[in-house]
């Protein structure tokens, strides 16, 4: 973080773009100041494309001034009904860029006060005054305002000493914490969202208060909670976020399945690991893995790499939901958890429906590492033969490597010989599945006898007995037990079929 005086923030704000907001904020007369996470990121020296600027009186006006200002470069969408504005302007038509990256999008807004009716998020909406547009903001270090009109350029306006918050990574409401919560309860979820982002600490007062109103959460939809979760699942440490909501109860609200993981039980002076903090470590230790990744392909990821990214995450923080229905006692065994992956797997899309995430390949996605993360594990465990990871990658198919990263961040074993052993066996695991990959693995794995000339030798219909004689064949080559050629697997297929009493045409 950076300290600046007022002198030094008009420099900084020298750039066209505010300068033309100026301009049109002046030849209207009102007042006019960036806020929230613009200036809240600029003390950070965080990156920002995104400004957001409060007009003392019409901020529709003050928008459409700036648009005849930036001419064609930039595009303008009145939101009268909101009484917003936004401006999208595209990198090209501004030649001082400064900290300001890409293309920007400028949101402007009239300051107002707000009032809320208490089964409902939306807010009674009047016009205001700046403090009282500050007032109304969640946070201390999202209420700071710089003005941009020419006589006070720069000028810093923190009536909640914002700034000293920002010094200290504290997250604190600017009022009272409990009327802040309960007016708008999402602003629980980016409380928590926030600390986890910035690695902030929740001020005592405002944790209580987040304890207090959690049951207000129920009237905020299940798409802003799903929002903000993946916010959080996408930080560099995810356990910090979860934790807090699992501390101030708005985990057992959410997702009461992993709650349902805190829990040791022992019998006979034998105990099983809690699955919950275990679980933490996971999306930590996945979390970890990608950024290893990223710094050795020397790049930032895309927009594509960076959904696939937060799927994995979620299959990691899924992996063990299994557990506490398929928990047995054996007394020779002691706990065990069998078949706690197919479990957690049929249980992913009911949660996703709950929690309004999408119900379509990136569930699947999940449901399928869930359902296979103990494969690699087994094979580690025993003897790393060719035929077990043949088959492992058959059914992972293009999530092979996910389905490895999630594994070996399932290694949590404080036992430092066990996890060394894991560990090198997975090692081998990926060396043969790279050798598979060079071999052209695809081929390799799909038997070369099609079901359509099954149907045509035995003269049969669609069938039980077809799908028999096509796992048949699939088996013989996953186990490596005749080469994926033609007339091995044609024999192989004659001797089956004649055991199954069918006579070739």
């Amino acid at each position: 973080m950076r300290l600046y005086s007022d002198a030094e923030l008009a420099e900084i704000l020298d750039q066209d773009i505010f300068r033309l907001i100026s301009e049109a904020a002046d030849e209207l007369s009102v007042e006019c100041y960036v806020v929230g996470g613009y200036v809240r990121d600029l003390f950070l020296e965080r990156p920002s494309k995104d400004i957001d600027v409060v007009v003392v009186g019409s901020g529709i006006e003050v928008a459409k001034r700036l648009k005849r200002k930036l001419g064609h470069g930039a595009h303008l969408s009145v939101f009268k009904n909101f009484g917003t504005a936004q401006v999208k302007i595209a990198p090209s038509n501004l030649p001082s860029r400064g900290r300001l990256e890409g293309a920007l999008e400028v949101e402007f807004v009239g300051a107002r006060k707000e009032s809320y009716s208490h089964d409902s998020r939306k807010p009674h909406v009047e016009d205001g005054t700046l403090e009282d547009d500050q007032n109304r903001r969640d946070f201390t270090i999202n209420a700071m305002a710089i003005c941009l009109n020419r006589a006070r350029y720069g000028e810093l306006v923190d009536p909640f000493n914002g700034l000293y918050d920002l010094e200290d990574g504290i997250i604190r409401t600017p009022l009272d914490p409990d009327i802040t919560f309960s007016d708008d309860p999402l602003r629980m979820m980016r409380c928590v969202r926030f600390a986890a982002q910035l690695n902030f600490f929740i001020d005592d007062e405002t944790f209580e208060a987040l304890e207090r109103n959690r049951d207000r959460i129920k009237i905020v939809s299940g798409e802003r909670i799903a929002d903000e979760l993946n916010k959080m699942m996408m930080t560099d440490k995810p356990s910090k976020g979860l934790y807090d909501l699992y501390r101030c109860g708005l985990l057992a609200l959410l997702i009461p399945e992993l709650t349902d993981l805190d829990i040791v039980e022992t019998r006979n002076g034998r105990a099983h690991k809690n699955n919950f903090y275990h679980t933490l470590e996971v999306v930590d230790n996945v979390a970890k893995s990608e950024r290893a990744g990223e710094r050795e392909s020397e790049g930032a990821p895309d927009e594509e790499h960076e959904d696939y990214r937060l799927w994995l995450r979620w299959a990691a923080l899924l992996h063990d939901i299994g557990k506490p229905k398929s928990k047995r006692w054996e007394p020779r065994a002691g706990w065990t958890f069998h078949n706690h992956n197919y479990i957690g797997a049929k249980m992913i899309p009911g949660i996703f429906r709950r929690m309004k995430l999408p119900m379509d390949a990136k569930m699947k996605y999940v449901q399928k590492l869930v359902d296979l993360h103990m494969r690699p594990i087994v094979i580690a465990d025993e003897e790393v033969t060719d035929s077990a990871v043949r088959r492992l990658i058959n059914d992972a198919g293009e999530d092979i490597d996910d389905l490895m990263t999630l594994c070996e961040a399932d290694i949590t074993s404080k036992n430092e010989v066990r996890k060394a052993r894991f560990l090198d066996n997975f090692r081998m695991v990926r060396e043969k599945l790279e050798a598979l990959k060079e071999k052209d693995y695809r081929r390799l794995l799909q038997p070369v006898v099609s079901g359509n000339e099954i149907m045509e030798m035995f003269h049969l219909q669609p069938s039980r007995e077809v799908g028999i004689l096509k796992q048949y064949l699939k088996d013989a080559v996953l186990d490596n037990r005749v080469p994926n050629e033609r007339e091995p697997l044609i024999a192989l297929l004659r001797e089956k079929a004649h055991s199954m009493g069918l006579q070739e045409g």
